[in-house]
């Protein structure tokens, strides 16, 4: 069976494409240097693949308040470490611990949240570059 040149050259001129929308690594978009808590409530969460966000209100020393948008990992990750649609909706309150996006826009990623009644939760997506810092399982004994 023969494969036309015409359909070996679309699937060519389409791998650098496949590539580029590819998971990121950690150390792609964020800064194991630029540690930071964000503090707030929920105001969504966009349960998608490959990552979920959760948008929350930091809470700043002037009391105002900013938007950021934390990264954590995959959503069926999230439920298996007990993070479900129903304990993370907008109005909870959480405290994010997490790395800062090298750009120093208002992204994160996300490493544990801790709930108002002290329970914490890793949220982290691990990964080429992401610190080890004994939040993640691969920095456990086994």
């Amino acid at each position: 069976m023969k494969i036309p040149n015409l359909t070996i050259a679309l699937i060519a001129a389409f791998l650098p494409f496949s590539s580029a929308q590819a998971h990121h690594a950690f150390g792609a978009e964020f800064d194991p240097n630029r540690p930071l808590l964000i503090k707030g409530e929920v105001i969504k969460v966009e349960w998608v693949n490959p990552h979920a966000w959760i948008h929350v209100a930091r809470e700043m020393e002037d009391g105002t308040t900013e938007s950021w948008m934390v990264e954590g990992g995959t959503p069926n990750t999230l439920l298996r470490r007990g993070i479900t649609r129903d304990s993370l909706k907008p109005g909870i309150y959480l405290v994010v611990d997490g790395y800062q996006s090298k750009d120093r826009s208002n992204r994160a990623n996300g490493r544990n949240i801790t709930y108002a009644d002290g329970t914490t939760l890793f949220l982290g997506s691990s990964g080429t570059g992401a610190p080890r810092d004994g939040a993640d399982s691969r920095d456990r004994p086994r």
